[in-house]
């Protein structure tokens, strides 16, 4: 057997078991198990590999202290906040922040911890999505903040294991998020060969073209895009490094680590954006000549990785007049391209696109999990079942053939 597979086997009527033997405080404990806690069973080995775990986590927390102190969500958060989340990328802190303030304080700030119910929790997300209508995506970020206060109540001795792993590990009880609505799409949107057309025509020859065509060939983040330094850019090889992101921090604009290790790659141009991206390294050549004295006054001090201090030159998305590029280069655009093509258009749509392309073409599963940054394979996965236009003429193809 696999390693975790040891303690699990088979029975005659096909269900499964688990058996264990542990030593606990010098005192010995072995158990045999065919059912869960509600009588059903183990009709899988997944099923029997977790609850044998959850069981064996479950006997060594018995020895766990009860505990003595009550805290309420507040003086957990706050807890949080001063120990456990150095380190934590600014947006993150951020929107904690922003959900704690606008939202948690209010509704469980003063409740203690250990008085909470996962039914009650499960109602509040309900509210949220059901009655306030707010986004599946954005309500996913509450569920999260409810885990991670949970997970810090527990770390710290606030929260019986009982209690936590009603809320957060048993799959029968544990918060969970309302079921999804039969008209929320929250689904991969990728234009068609036909928007991308109008589109490639549109941006051509615009101040947003570099953007755009790094979303459209790369499947770059908005904010990768922007934060893309001439030194990471290989025009030769027809690589480019993404290894940092621009974001506003306190109104001020920096190039900070990107969220993920993951995120960290080198990508690989085409033909087209090859030659596109040589013939940008020569126009910008011209330019520090010809617009030497406008560059030198338009060119403004960001802040780099590690605090370092850059001009906004160095950036690949900056005018040849020296004026520099951001995030929110790509709002009148959005609404043109909504006004006169009645797209709507959004720059992560890029992403989504150069995803689903990919997928449609077989690129090999963990090459364009590597190629977009993604942490689990299986968000690239959902490109090669997205249902596209073109997607569907391949289908309608092989189903004229049979």
């Amino acid at each position: 057997m696999a390693k975790n597979d040891t303690g699990v086997y088979q029975l005659p009527n096909k269900n499964w078991g688990f058996r264990y033997v542990l030593m606990v405080n010098g005192e010995r404990k072995e158990a045999r198990k065919t059912k869960d806690e509600f009588g059903a069973p183990f009709k899988t080995k997944r099923e029997a590999i977790k609850a044998r775990q959850a069981a064996i986590e479950a006997e060594q927390n018995s020895r766990r202290p009860k505990p003595t102190v009550r805290k309420t969500v507040a003086e957990v958060y706050q807890e949080y906040c001063e120990k456990g989340r150095s380190g934590k990328a600014y947006n993150t802190i951020r929107k904690q922040e922003s959900l704690w303030v606008n939202h948690l304080c209010a509704a469980f700030g003063k409740r203690y911890i250990d008085e909470i119910s996962a039914a009650e929790v499960v109602d509040y997300l309900t509210e949220l999505y059901y009655n306030r209508g707010l986004s599946y995506r954005y309500v996913e970020s509450f569920l999260k903040m409810f885990y991670l206060i949970f997970g810090q109540a527990y770390s710290r001795n606030y929260l019986a294991v009982d209690n936590y792993n009603k809320l957060c590990t048993n799959k029968d009880t544990r918060i969970h998020m309302p079921k999804l609505k039969t008209d929320d799409d929250i689904d991969i949107v990728a234009f068609s060969r036909e928007e991308l057309v109008i589109l490639d025509d549109y941006f051509r020859g615009t101040n947003a073209e570099t953007a755009y065509m790094l979303g459209r060939f790369c499947g770059l983040r908005i904010n990768e895009c922007f934060g893309l330094k001439w030194e990471n850019v290989d025009v030769e090889r027809g690589t480019i490094l993404i290894d940092r992101q621009m974001q506003y921090q306190d109104g001020l604009i920096k190039l900070v680590p990107l969220k993920t290790h993951n995120a960290r790659r080198t990508i690989y141009m085409c033909d087209k954006l090859k030659a596109y991206f040589q013939e940008l390294a020569r126009r910008r050549s011209e330019d520090e000549i010809q617009f030497a004295a406008l560059r030198s006054q338009n060119q403004r001090l960001i802040e780099d990785l590690g605090g370092k201090q850059i001009f906004s030159t160095a950036l690949v998305n900056c005018l040849p007049n020296g004026k520099i590029q951001t995030v929110n280069s790509m709002k009148y655009p959005t609404r043109e391209i909504k006004a006169r093509f009645h797209i709507d258009f959004k720059y992560h749509h890029l992403r989504h696109t150069y995803g689903t392309l990919m997928a449609e073409m077989n690129t090999p599963t963990h090459l364009l999990c590597n190629q977009m940054g993604h942490g689990n394979i299986q968000v690239t996965q959902r490109y090669y079942i997205a249902v596209s236009k073109s997607g569907v003429n391949i289908l309608q193809g092989n189903l004229n053939m049979l």
